[in-house]
């Protein structure tokens, strides 16, 4: 493809400090906090979109308006006409991942005892569909603002809250306990990371700009992942604590990003790729999702 012509491009992620690490060598053209790229992005400029997660997925599946964005994987079978996967910034937790909290200990089949509420962060978070798979059964939930949860658990308005992001690993600073861990839990049976979130291209981007686009966009996107992880880090931990939950110290928030900008979040393929396609298998055979059909994740050199 042509590098002549600049091509702007919108970049929908969480407003959490991995995504905000991955993505901060990229600069910004939001008005107001307009920043220069700090490696080569080719004809590319972009505006970044901070938004909760499940606003994300459900801007996804209702508008498809954004160039790139970030997805729950549990979203991909409702946005998959729009939108294709890319081999790099999935968010993977290797035998660990979003946990159930409460305010006492209790074995995990207590969730399930009549009367039981449990906080969740969005219906097509990866994290309900995991949380389903898990239990066997449905169950009795409020929809909540991710940020929110461990508030309603700790006045004890929820029995139980389904936390991700930093809570993740604040919630023992709180005074609550974990009741499951989906990440090990699926981990153990599976011997998979559990693949939470995803990066998402449309897929109409080689028609609307130039053959050959996806891909070069794709490698960008890694370049700026490989970036921060390396050269970048100190000043993408300082960034990122920007996107931090309030109380949050830094060193908690390099723990989280260390968990979920990884060898995966560069390049999925093979075992990641694996588990993305086990868990949306298992999510349809159970009834929890659309079959996703042939899953379709680009990488720099074409299709994983």
């Amino acid at each position: 493809m042509s590098n002549e012509k600049t091509i702007e491009l919108t970049i929908g992620h969480s407003p959490d400090p991995d995504d905000a690490f991955m993505w901060w060598p990229l600069g910004s053209l939001e008005p107001g906090s307009e920043s220069e790229p700090t490696i080569d992005t080719g004809p590319f400029r972009f505006r970044p979109i901070a938004a909760d997660i499940d606003v994300l997925n459900r801007r996804a599946i209702d508008r498809a308006d954004l160039d790139i964005t970030a997805c729950s994987m549990h979203a991909y079978p409702h946005i998959r006409h729009n939108y294709a996967l890319t081999t790099c910034g999935s968010s993977m937790g290797d035998n660990y991942g979003p946990k159930v909290v409460a305010r006492e200990p209790h074995p995990i089949e207590w969730l399930l005892e009549p009367g039981i509420t449990i906080g969740i962060p969005g219906e097509k978070t990866t994290a309900f569909l995991t949380l389903r798979l898990l239990l066997g059964r449905d169950f009795d939930y409020r929809v909540l603002p991710f940020e929110t949860i461990t508030d309603h658990v700790l006045s004890g308005d929820l029995d139980a809250g389904l936390v991700i992001h930093e809570a993740q690993i604040t919630y023992a600073d709180m005074g609550l306990h974990a009741i499951a861990d989906l990440g090990e839990s699926w981990g153990r049976r599976t011997g998979l990371p559990l693949p939470l979130g995803a990066n998402a291209i449309r897929r109409d981007l080689d028609q609307r700009f130039a053959h050959g686009t996806s891909r070069a966009l794709v490698t960008v996107l890694r370049r700026s992942i490989e970036h921060a992880m390396g050269v970048g880090s100190s000043r993408g931990i300082d960034h990122a604590l920007g996107f931090a939950q309030p109380g949050t110290r830094r060193d908690q928030a390099e723990k989280f990003i260390g968990m979920y900008v990884n060898a995966l979040t560069i390049d999925c393929s093979g075992r990641g790729t694996e588990a993305i396609r086990r868990l949306l298998r298992e999510g349809a055979a159970a009834g929890l999702c659309p079959d996703p059909g042939e899953v379709d994740i680009i990488g720099p050199d074409g299709a994983a």
